[in-house]
């Protein structure tokens, strides 16, 4: 598709959208900048935490770091509500430890900064420095994580994000793309918009069938496990009040499976990893007759071309095509079917709990 082609997307400010990506290099740099001072003072264990939905966003970072680690390094993703009751016998005071919060008040985050920083713990985190994490976690060790608010925010903090993990892989030598990585990450927002350009037909079809269904299953895994369920949980549960079931897809035949019906839509998203195997055995098992077609949603990230990304590269990307196409263009149009608000809560943020 042309660059020049104007297309309209609903609810997306493509203008501010690439703005915003042209200046994330900087806060990029200044990642690793945080990964090259961790790799300089030395470190015993990486940890990230998150809560909800930045937990959610960290299961990308956590399965990429796992696949081009050397095999010493110790990496953990840690829920911080579990970690204020439970502990870790493995954070000591030679850990680091990576943490978002788009508002920067996630109670269960902000106690167990304040309980790390008290141990003499490293924190660094995406989130605003003014913000009570930021405080906890000291300004000089906070970049604030993408402001569009749902409209591309997600694949741009899976870069911030990425930038950190990536570089401190590098910097242990078992990562010696780092550079390129960089490079090619600068020419894949535009491309990103013209992704959802393209798919912005198929979100509104896939919203109008199954928008109102009453339940709903989703099956991923690998690099795009973390997106799933941020899809589902957050987007879906959350925001939109939709009952549904999200399983990996090698979890989805010890017990889910024995639910498909016609009548059920399952959503099947496929990755570009070693898992993608697990992913076929999915969708062999939904199209051998157990329901119908029209119940069953395929999203391919390998059908989408990112012009510029290297094919080896593609599994990084992965997540953040799946989070334009189904985590932003798809919940759009399911807002427009729902007649629901997405920034409408009946709990969540509204009184203490």
């Amino acid at each position: 598709m042309a660059e020049s082609e104007r297309i309209e997307i609903l609810h997306f400010d493509q203008e501010r959208y690439l703005k915003e990506a042209s200046e994330l290099r900087t806060r990029g740099e200044e990642m690793v900048r945080f990964a090259d001072q961790v790799a300089d003072e030395g470190y015993d264990a990486v940890f990230l935490l998150g809560m909800g939905g930045t937990w959610d966003e960290l299961l990308q970072l956590e399965y990429i770091m796992n696949l081009y680690a050397d095999k010493d390094l110790e990496l953990h993703l840690l829920n911080a509500a579990e970690w204020n009751v439970l502990g870790s016998r493995r954070l000591t005071e030679r850990s680091v430890v990576l943490t978002s919060s788009e508002s920067g008040t996630t109670v269960e985050v902000l106690e167990a900064v304040r309980k790390m920083r008290g141990q003499g713990i490293r924190v660094y985190a995406l989130t605003n420095p003014d913000s009570p994490i930021g405080q906890a976690v000291g300004a000089e060790r906070c970049v604030p994580m993408s402001q569009m608010h749902g409209t591309g925010s997600c694949e741009m903090n899976y870069y911030l994000a990425d930038c950190f993990g990536l570089r401190l892989l590098y910097r242990r030598g078992c990562y010696p793309d780092f550079d390129r990585f960089m490079s090619q990450a600068d020419l894949a927002w535009q491309g990103l918009v013209d992704l959802r350009k393209a798919f912005e037909p198929r979100a509104e079809e896939i919203a109008r069938r199954y928008a109102l269904a009453p339940y709903t299953m989703f099956v991923g895994s690998g690099a795009l496990w973390g997106e799933t369920i941020l899809f589902a949980m957050c987007n879906l549960e959350e925001c939109q009040w939709k009952r549904v079931r999200y399983v990996t897809s090698p979890d989805f035949f010890h017990g889910t499976l024995e639910l498909v019906e016609p009548g059920v839509p399952v959503f099947l998203f496929k990755g570009e990893d070693a898992s993608r195997k697990l992913d076929e055995r999915v969708e062999r098992f939904l199209k051998s007759g157990v329901t119908g077609d029209e119940d069953i949603v395929i999203v391919d990230t390998k059908e989408h071309a990112l012009p510029g990304i290297d094919e080896d590269l593609r599994v990084i990307f992965s997540p953040w095509i799946l989070s334009a196409l189904v985590g932003e263009r798809v919940c759009c149009y399911y807002e427009m079917m729902t007649k629901h608000n997405l920034n409408y809560r009946r709990y969540y943020h509204q009184f203490d709990y």
